[in-house]
């Protein structure tokens, strides 16, 4: 479970779900810049399987489908959103310890 609700993709598509409601695909594609549409659908899949989104198909011409969190999906809001937090407050930490990292693995080639 966590993979799934771990994964860069997921953690995006419900942090956009979650602050603008529902949404089409095509607007969700739009907003996750670098999202390929294979891994946009994949995700989407994956998550309502999970149960943590719905998808609603609107019987009209073109179709229309939209994606929405779940009850569920809502609960994940606030860990999602603490986790987004610390990793802001965090990265120029994060970053210092990669350069520091990469250094040493550099000179013990």
């Amino acid at each position: 479970m966590l993979d799934q609700i771990g994964s860069k993709w997921a953690v995006l598509v419900l942090g956009e779900l979650g602050r603008n409601g529902a949404s089409r695909f095509s607007r969700l594609r739009q907003a996750l810049a670098g999202v390929s549409e294979k891994m946009l659908t994949q995700t989407l899949r994956t998550l309502e399987r999970d149960g943590l989104v719905t998808r609603t198909v609107y019987p009209e011409v073109p179709p229309h489908v939209e994606y929405e969190l779940t009850a569920l999906g809502q609960t994940l809001r606030e860990p999602l959103k603490a986790l987004t937090e610390w990793s802001v407050q965090h990265i120029e930490e994060v970053i210092t310890a990669r350069g520091e990292y990469d250094d040493r693995a550099e000179r013990t080639r």
